[in-house]
């Protein structure tokens, strides 16, 4: 973004504030939650302009244990999402998402090979204001309507899905924070996918997709040019499928 764009939703943003917000103590109870379940952030990017939330990224540098960077939302969760009837009640109304990049990652806004991660953490963050909808666990975006073009050119990966968020505490992938005022905040990991491995999902659901995922690579750090799970394994059942048909017409006959 030039200096002058800068400049102007900088210029916006004192003009129009931001419709759902965290209080100042809602914040602070917030910060605290991501410094015990995640670690402490480092450095944190602003929004210059806001017209509805105000998301700001909190990142947390890489350590010796935990060698990945860690990008939180920070007020997604101040706007409550409309949920399904059915659904309302149950603590799903409010989120906030996760990423995981690895240490080499160029974290610079304006470096587009990179910063697509960040976009996608802002255009989610905003789809259930825009939709009038919701997000949660397991639900799948695609960065085109066929999921064919990629988030950049440094990667062949079109799609994401939201996953439980892991913190610090590997086993425990279900972490919510309690806002007196806002009641439960969810976390989600966002996790980029291939084209075909959104068409496994799809079909045969997210815990056969799980299954297919090597152990080592279980831990959901954002790999822009890792193995495809679903490269063969989708194109070997569709073949399947096909000479099943065929054998069932085979039969009629």
């Amino acid at each position: 973004m030039s200096f002058v764009n800068k400049a102007k939703n900088f210029a916006n943003g004192l003009k129009e504030k931001p419709k759902y917000l965290y209080t100042p103590e809602e914040e602070e109870e917030f910060e605290a939650y991501i410094s015990r379940n995640f670690g402490e952030y480092s450095k944190v990017y602003h929004e210059l302009y806001s017209p509805d939330i105000h998301v700001d990224i909190l990142i947390i540098p890489p350590s010796e244990k935990r060698n990945y960077y860690k990008l939180i939302t920070m007020g997604m969760g101040a706007y409550k999402m409309n949920v399904p009837n059915q659904l309302k009640g149950h603590g799903l109304e409010r989120a906030e998402l996760v990423a995981f990049l690895p240490p080499e990652w160029d974290l610079k806004i304006d470096n587009s090979i990179y910063s697509w991660v960040i976009g996608e953490l802002k255009t989610l963050s905003r789809m259930p204001i825009i939709e009038n909808s919701w997000v949660g666990l397991g639900h799948t975006f695609s960065n085109d309507e066929k999921s064919e073009i990629p988030f950049s050119k440094a990667t062949k990966l079109t799609s994401s899905i939201l996953l439980p968020a892991v913190t610090n505490n590997f086993g425990e992938y279900h972490v919510d924070l309690k806002l007196p005022g806002k009641g439960t905040i969810n976390f989600y990991q966002f996790y980029p996918l291939y084209k075909e491995e959104l068409e496994y999902i799809k079909q045969y659901g997210l815990e056969e997709f799980s299954n297919l995922i090597p152990d080592e690579e279980l831990l959901p750090i954002i790999n822009p040019v890792r193995s495809n799970y679903c490269e063969t394994k989708f194109n070997n059942i569709e073949e399947q499928n096909v000479k099943l048909n065929d054998c069932e017409e085979e039969i009629e006959k």
